[in-house]
């Protein structure tokens, strides 16, 4: 089964070769960094089992927000931090999606749409929120940009998490007025769309986009997220750090093609269903469309707004203390969240013997970076 490090490095010099005068920065810099992951450029340590004697290698990682190997104890990371924030109460998931034809349009001019993308859907989101009928409170929302379907097609759309509480304009805690609803979708879709379009069009004055987009509906999605602290900081986790295909799904990449699997979804008798099939492509075609969905340099695709924005840590401090006082704090999941960060403790585990434990020998630098790295020493 190969990995995506093995499609670049195998296919790589003859796609930059084709394509290198019209990449961008960001999609030359994963490339290269994803073909020296876990090699002896990004250096690392020489470690040796305590009981077995065996020598191993333990080489850096990339840190390249599009590298599928790279993301694990980010994520931990990631839920650490977010723990403080998170109060004790329903969140909903909200998924904004831009319609197809503006695709084009967005894939030419990423750096400038993808952020009216976020910050349109968030005012929309704040103004409804606002309205009594639904919570009457400013809302807290972790953004996260994603531009890709399960066969990498460019889709771009924003998932937004949401607690059902927020803070009025005196600070005190309110919370929406039902428990399984935040607010209308049908109503919140016009509202995204004409906040999307004054702002790209001020932004880009002189760009043309398709009349076709008024109409029809914007998709805008809306559901309760999973319960209990625990849970939700894992499906944020998974969102936030989610890249455009794993290694697992890869599976060949021989004879100039790339073979993988992708998730078709369908709706069925008001039913949403799934199937696994794969996908056969050129491999210059797949990087292709893997590149895509390599975000500009220096773009945040993870923002956070309303009482979540960095901003309002007083407002969200006032909050929790707030939830707390009525009684929906469960003091249980910092315990477990606790015993869950224990994970990977035992990764000095030698992984010939299974006995004895890694023993840091010396220091591998970091070399020179070269085209294409191959395997380690």
């Amino acid at each position: 089964m190969s990995e995506l490090a093995d499609i670049f490095r195998r296919y790589g010099p003859e796609y930059i070769e084709r394509f290198g005068e019209n990449m961008l920065p960001s999609h030359g810099r994963a490339i290269h960094d994803i073909i020296d992951c876990r090699t002896e450029v990004f250096g690392g340590h020489l470690v040796k089992c305590g009981h077995c004697q065996t020598l191993d290698y333990a080489y850096h990682s990339c840190k390249n927000r599009a590298c599928p190997k790279c993301h694990g104890n980010d994520t931990r990371r990631w839920l650490e931090k977010r723990r403080a924030e998170l109060l004790e109460t329903v969140y909903f998931h909200v998924v904004f999606t831009l319609p197809s034809e503006l695709r084009e349009v967005v894939r030419k001019n990423q750096q400038t749409l993808y952020s009216i993308l976020l910050r349109a859907a968030a005012y929309a989101l704040l103004k409804l929120a606002a309205d009594p009928k639904y919570v009457g409170a400013r809302i807290g929302m972790l953004a996260v940009l994603h531009t890709w379907t399960s066969s990498l097609a460019f889709h771009p759309h924003a998932h937004f998490l949401v607690p059902g509480s927020g803070a009025t304009s005196d600070g005190r805690c309110r919370h929406a007025v039902r428990k399984k609803f935040l607010v209308p979708v049908q109503a919140l879709s016009p509202i995204f769309r004409a906040k999307f379009m004054e702002m790209a069009r001020k932004a880009m004055p002189d760009a043309k986009f398709p009349a076709e987009i008024w109409q029809k509906d914007w998709v805008v999605y809306a559901k309760p997220a999973v319960q209990g602290s625990d849970k939700v900081l894992r499906y944020l986790g998974r969102y936030v750090h989610r890249i455009a295909i794993t290694n697992n799904r890869i599976l060949a990449g021989d004879d100039g093609q790339v073979t993988f699997r992708y998730k078709q979804r369908r709706q069925q008798k008001q039913k949403r269903c799934s199937q696994w099939k794969t996908m056969t492509l050129p491999a210059t075609q797949f990087m292709a469309r893997f590149l895509q969905h390599v975000v500009p340099q220096g773009f945040h695709k993870v923002r956070y707004y309303g009482i979540w924005s960095p901003a309002n840590r007083a407002v969200l401090n006032l909050i929790r203390q707030s939830l707390a006082n009525e009684g929906k704090a469960d003091d249980n999941h910092v315990a477990d969240m606790k015993d869950n960060g224990q994970a990977g403790q035992q990764a000095g585990l030698c992984r010939f013997c299974k006995q004895g434990y890694m023993v840091v020998i010396g220091v591998i630098p970091r070399k020179r970076r070269q085209k294409y790295a191959r395997s380690p020493p």
